[in-house]
């Protein structure tokens, strides 16, 4: 037995934790774990990787800069697996840009060019990867160029129609760009957030839920088959409480047939509507896909126990990733263009380049830094006041069980696994991961 809280002044450090003996048939666990039983495959875990933080990080000297990525994509640091990749820029970056930039319409699409991305943005990406040879990325667009757009502009509106099909050639020079430039994007989203245009405010695009069909099935999907593209798509890439017009999406066979899966933000709704939609279309694939912390609350650096429990309620509901907003911002909040207060996973303080962790960073170390790419979720059952709980088994035969304690006091929890038992004492506002 191995275990890791934090909890008050400890971030993820071990933790006494009794050693699994046999079970007395008199105790009453609070969480049963059964082995036999087990959900969807993980594939892993990270954040995104902004115009905002990669420039921050390119703002670091190379030895804080390259201890940075090391403690995010490092073996014997988060280990995270999975990264975001904005397709021109989201919010949080340092300009709005596309990578067709035109005041007139472009459809043969003659000025396309990521050069943008290759001063800072692409050489993050490489050395993540290189920390990490498995790191997976999906990408997703906050804006098409303003020219396809009814309003002319990469703020608000919605895509004209007319350029469906030299938008899906757009990201077919995407992906053949970047993957020029030694960055391989695997799975890619129609559009962040495809029902808000966010009041003009931003970098933003409304989809109809017929459009994101249309565009999919008639245009997208058929323009990757023709370039030898295996990308996968994502659908969605918005909030729980949209699941409905999910359904109804896949419903459409055509669509289906070019379709792996739904991204989901994590900010209305509630986290059972993914397994509404699981349990309507097994075969489809559940993948969170952004939620954001607020750099303005008062416990952004405490809230470790809050971000387990959401963590916790997604993959006990399908998914197969997490993945959280920015990857670093200022004390701030900073670069940022649009009207949100987003803070990083990691904080890159302007005055000092001093590095600090919020909760959430500390909720990710208990599920990175042990779950294995292709660990099972399994079954694990139990109520008890302010406590949360979910279990796996990684590939390598070890077992894994996070437990999150929300209350403000102590508490006892009994746990057994198969004919075998353990007591863990869980202070107050605590995250405990146990390995085996």
């Amino acid at each position: 037995m191995q275990a890791w809280v934090t909890a008050d002044t400890r971030r993820f450090a071990k933790f006494g934790v009794p050693a699994w003996k046999p079970a007395d048939e008199k105790t009453r666990p609070v969480v049963q774990i059964d082995p036999r039983t087990w959900y969807q495959e993980i594939l892993g875990f990270g954040g995104a990787f902004t115009d905002a933080s990669c420039y921050l990080f390119s703002q670091l000297n190379a030895a804080d800069r390259a201890a940075l990525l090391h403690d995010l994509y490092g073996p014997d640091g988060l280990r995270f697996s999975v990264g975001r990749i904005c397709i021109g820029s989201s919010d949080y970056t340092t300009s709005v840009y596309s990578f067709d930039e035109s005041t007139d319409p472009d459809p043969d699409l003659a000025r396309f060019s990521i050069d943008h991305d290759r001063a800072y943005i692409l050489p993050t990406l490489r050395d993540a990867r290189q920390l990490n040879p498995d790191l997976f990325l999906f990408s997703a667009p906050w804006s098409p160029p303003g020219w396809m757009k009814l309003n002319h502009s990469m703020l608000g509106g919605s895509m004209n129609r007319t350029y469906f099909a030299p938008y899906a050639q757009y990201f077919v020079k995407f992906l053949q760009s970047y993957a020029a430039a030694g960055v391989t994007v695997q799975a890619s989203t129609i559009q962040n957030e495809v029902d808000t245009d966010q009041n003009g405010s931003m970098p933003a695009c409304i989809w109809s839920q017929q459009d994101e069909v249309v565009f999919v099935k008639k245009y997208l999907g058929p323009a990757l088959r023709a370039a030898s593209l295996d990308t996968k798509i994502w659908i969605l890439d918005h909030n729980y409480n949209l699941w409905g017009r999910v359904i109804d999406q896949l419903s459409d066979p055509d669509l289906c047939k070019y379709v792996d899966g739904v991204a989901w933000h994590i900010y209305e709704g509630t986290v059972d509507s993914i397994s509404h939609v699981h349990n309507a279309f097994p075969s489809q694939n559940m993948y969170a896909t952004e939620y954001g912390a607020v750099i303005t609350s008062p416990d952004f650096e405490t809230d470790w126990s809050e971000w387990s429990e959401t963590f916790t309620g997604v993959l006990r509901n399908w998914s197969r990733s997490i993945v959280g907003w920015n990857l670093a911002l200022d004390e701030r909040g900073n670069p940022n263009k649009g009207p949100g207060q987003s803070g990083g996973i990691v904080t890159i303080h302007s005055g000092t380049q001093k590095i600090t962790r919020c909760g959430q960073y500390w909720a990710f170390a208990h599920f990175s830094k042990v779950i294995q790419r292709g660990a099972r979720v399994l079954s694990s059952t139990g109520d008890m006041p302010n406590l949360s709980h979910v279990a796996f088994t990684n590939p390598d035969g070890r077992h894994v069980l996070v437990l999150t304690n929300r209350g403000g006091l102590e508490m006892q929890v009994p746990c057994r696994f198969e004919e075998t038992e353990t007591l863990v004492t869980m202070p107050a506002n605590s995250v405990v991961t146990l390995q085996w």
